[in-house]
């Protein structure tokens, strides 16, 4: 047993515990570290914050299918068959109303109307309008409820993105997910209960950490980021030189010297602390496990399509998706950029319905199979949608679309969702929302409530207010799409 130094002064003891973990590099110390610096956590958030949610929960995790860049409601699950009677003609001024538009497409001579190159028919028992650039999601009809109208505050990407993932136009405010595991807490002590998976390759409109970030909010709830590749978890490996066997006997060094620093203050949160040091290296044998998709069957693995072999594809993300949902990861967000077809959007939009339609419609009848889908919350949406206008140059084949907050299209499935459902419409021109509009915080408060949390009682004291994620304004939960 390590004995305490013979002084009354803390400085020493506690950097011998940094060099303790200095030693071992940038591995399982370093992914900890961070953990013990940021300073004692309440008992009750080791748990989750919420003793008990609010209600009966109808899901127990959620799947956040992201489409950043602002999908094109028109070209996927709002047909509009008047736009292309009207093709090449103004946009009227009595549909516009006087809306403000981004300066990209503000200074335009016209803003011609520009309808859908794509096909649309109705599926499922709801009759819902879906193009097709979306076979395979077409045929999940009857899975997913499509919300066609919802709307947001912000017209361009960063305030839009931000807005969609922590309830605020502005930086610095706690996500999603993390305002979802500080409450309810983890279901699986070996894997982190938010985690982050991006499409590797694609441009577009940057994602910043921030945006599965805790704000305000304990650090130990921020999403961490899956990478493809040798190194899935950054700094999660041993260092060179150093074995599990030498990482677990950092650990019970650690754990002694925890156990002197407890008995000489009797802060019960010390114990709280080397819970995430055995955490981290669980994580060196949890995570392996759950990447490692060498042993689904062959008609899994079918069921993604091609690109499922392929690490960082949006595929290959969602197949993760699933397995970490069944090992109880609490909230699971998957980013996919290239969306913000300003031009040449027919053969863009082409390219992002053929890497995202096959994986997404897969995921719902994999979890669906396998018992998942009935307690596991499905979204897929982007910040924004896009005008019924060109953004530049009209052709009878090609066309872009400028930002549209006025409304766009969000599908849900699962968890306490009604298959089927289509809630929700825009005027005939797609422009502006014509009955049962949604606003983002209403999504917010409907995926809470789904969860089992009054988003009106979720909330953290943050300077002098009780903030929460649906803000200070009315919110609603959606009910009619509610099963």
């Amino acid at each position: 047993m390590l004995e305490r130094p013979q002084t009354d002064r803390p400085g020493p003891f506690e950097i011998s515990r940094r060099r303790l973990l200095s030693r071992f590099g940038m591995g399982l110390g370093a992914i900890a570290l961070g953990d013990l610096l940021s300073g004692p956590r309440s008992a009750a958030a080791a748990s989750g914050a919420l003793p008990a949610p609010h209600h009966a929960p109808r899901a127990k995790r959620v799947i956040y299918l992201f489409q950043s860049g602002g999908p094109s409601q028109l070209e996927t699950f709002d047909y509009k068959p008047l736009l292309n009677k009207m093709q090449g003609q103004p946009l009227p001024d009595s549909v516009r109303r006087g809306q403000r538009l981004t300066g990209m497409s503000g200074n335009q001579a016209s803003l011609p109307l520009a309808g859908s190159i794509f096909k649309f028919a109705q599926y499922g028992r709801g009759g819902a309008w879906i193009s097709e650039l979306l076979p395979h999601m077409a045929q999940r009809a009857d899975d997913i409820a499509i919300v066609r109208s919802m709307s947001t505050e912000a017209i361009n990407h960063d305030p839009a993105i931000t807005f969609l993932q922590t309830g605020q136009q502005f930086s610095g405010r706690p996500s999603m997910g993390a305002w979802l595991t500080w409450g309810l807490g983890s279901d699986n002590d070996n894997l982190p209960a938010f985690v982050v998976l991006i499409t590797k390759g694609k441009g577009d409109q940057p994602l910043y950490s921030r945006l599965w970030g805790t704000g305000f909010l304990p650090s130990r709830f921020q999403g961490v980021q899956f990478r493809s590749g040798k190194e899935p978890v950054l700094y999660l490996n041993n260092p060179a030189g150093i074995d599990a066997a030498g990482g677990r006997t950092m650990l019970d060094r650690l754990h002694e010297l925890h156990d002197l620093e407890f008995a000489a203050s009797g802060d019960a949160e010390i114990n709280t602390r080397i819970a995430q040091y055995e955490m981290a290296f669980r994580m060196q044998t949890s995570v392996p496990e759950v990447i490692d998709i060498s042993g689904e069957p062959a008609h899994v693995l079918d069921l993604y399509g091609p690109d499922v072999s392929k690490p960082g594809t949006f595929a290959a993300n969602c197949l993760l998706a699933r397995r970490l949902a069944e090992r109880g990861v609490k909230f699971i967000q998957l980013y996919h950029q290239g969306w913000d077809q300003h031009g040449g959007l027919p053969g863009g939009i082409r390219t992002q319905c053929r890497e995202t339609d096959q994986p997404a419609a897969a995921l719902l009848l994999d979890l669906k199979q396998r018992g998942l889908l009935d307690d596991t919350l499905v979204v897929w949406g982007g910040e924004f949608g896009r005008t019924n206008y060109s953004q530049g140059k009209l052709t009878a084949t090609d066309y872009g679309r400028d930002h549209h907050p006025r409304c766009f299209s969000m599908w849900l499935a699962g968890g306490g969702v009604q298959g089927g459902a289509v809630h929700g419409e825009t005027c005939e021109f797609g422009y502006n929302i014509a009955a049962g509009g949604v606003h983002v915080r209403d999504f917010h408060a409907t995926v809470l409530h789904l969860l089992g949390i009054d988003h009106e009682r979720l909330t953290h004291k943050f300077q002098g207010l009780d903030a929460r994620l649906t803000g200070v304004e009315p919110a609603r939960v959606v009910t009619e799409i509610l099963s």
